[in-house]
């Protein structure tokens, strides 16, 4: 009978069609799938951190409010999030609560540019240009994936997303025509980022879990395809407000249609996501803790009002 089930599974994937959180579904496309967007949830939260520090020292009432929202954004982006993964832990006997927490006790990660210090406002432009801009670039690759109710909730990010890159390309672009002290910053900013931007999108070998991924439509490109078109998207923008890449290595090759790069580090890098070591790792964790503890009231008000609008 599971044979069956998982035949025919197969063939929905293969015909294209979306599969719904009440289909039958084969466990190790549920993990997989719970695995993705449980990291994407925490990373969208947890990536408010290093902005939300910015809001009261933001050089302006309008950077201030554009910020702020941008910060609400990224939090509604993690609920929606969650509420997609809830769905799919709940046969699993977990419950959204139980995702929450995770972050906090090391079982699910998140993405290694949130463990990082923003100590200059160019940071927090840097943050909304690139990392955002990576984020897109991920995650408009997953709009096609074979989970319904996960390609339904990218649509919603991604556009409020865009708006976010061009948050942080009007930062970048203020400093870069600004004075010679400014630019500086800007420069060191970039220089602070870059290796962590191509560690972003996760090491260049393909694993088992990926294939698997993309044998069941998940995802569609690897790791090193989303940095590439990473590189080939943002280097000429980078390069044309008159910023200096940290990589002499860095070159487009015409006969491979590729660039070359110097690779990161990423024992280094993967450690700090694995073991919580970045820099503010401890630190976030810590005030995501406090968030939920002060917070746990409200949680268990709505939940009241909701069990007595059933009665």
């Amino acid at each position: 009978m599971t044979q069956t089930l998982y035949t025919r599974f197969m063939a929905r994937i293969e015909r294209g069609e979306k599969i719904e959180a009440a289909d039958w579904m084969p466990d190790d496309y549920r993990q997989l799938l719970l695995r993705l967007i449980h990291m994407h949830a925490v990373s969208e939260i947890m990536g408010a951190y290093p902005e939300k520090e910015w809001v009261p020292r933001a050089p302006t009432l309008r950077r201030k409010l554009s910020l702020m929202a941008k910060v609400q954004d990224e939090i509604g982006h993690g609920q929606l999030l969650l509420r997609v993964a809830e769905d799919l832990a709940e046969p699993l006997g977990r419950t959204r609560d139980d995702l929450m927490r995770d972050v906090m006790t090391g079982r699910v990660k998140f993405h290694n540019v949130f463990h990082l210090e923003a100590p200059t406002w160019a940071d927090a432009g840097i943050i909304g240009w690139l990392v955002d801009g990576a984020a897109i670039i991920t995650q408009t690759a997953l709009l096609d994936c074979s989970y319904g109710p996960y390609a339904r909730v990218l649509r919603r990010i991604c556009a409020e997303e865009s708006f976010h890159m061009q948050h942080g390309e009007s930062i970048i672009l203020t400093l870069a025509e600004g004075t010679p002290a400014q630019r500086e910053m800007l420069q060191e900013a970039l220089e602070r980022w870059w290796e962590a931007l191509l560690f972003f999108f996760g090491p260049p070998e393909v694993t088992a879990s990926a294939r698997k991924m993309m044998e069941y439509r998940i995802r569609s490109r690897t790791n090193e395809e989303l940095r590439q078109k990473f590189l080939s998207r943002y280097v000429p923008r980078i390069r044309a407000v008159g910023l200096r890449i940290p990589d002499s290595r860095l070159r487009f090759d015409e006969e491979t249609g590729r660039w070359t790069y110097t690779e990161p580090d990423w024992e280094r890098l993967g450690r700090m996501v694995r073991e919580n070591d970045g820099p503010k790792s401890r630190e976030r964790i810590g005030l995501r803790r406090r968030a939920h503890e002060e917070q746990a009231w409200v949680r268990d008000a709505l939940v009241r009002a909701g069990h007595a609008a059933m009665v």
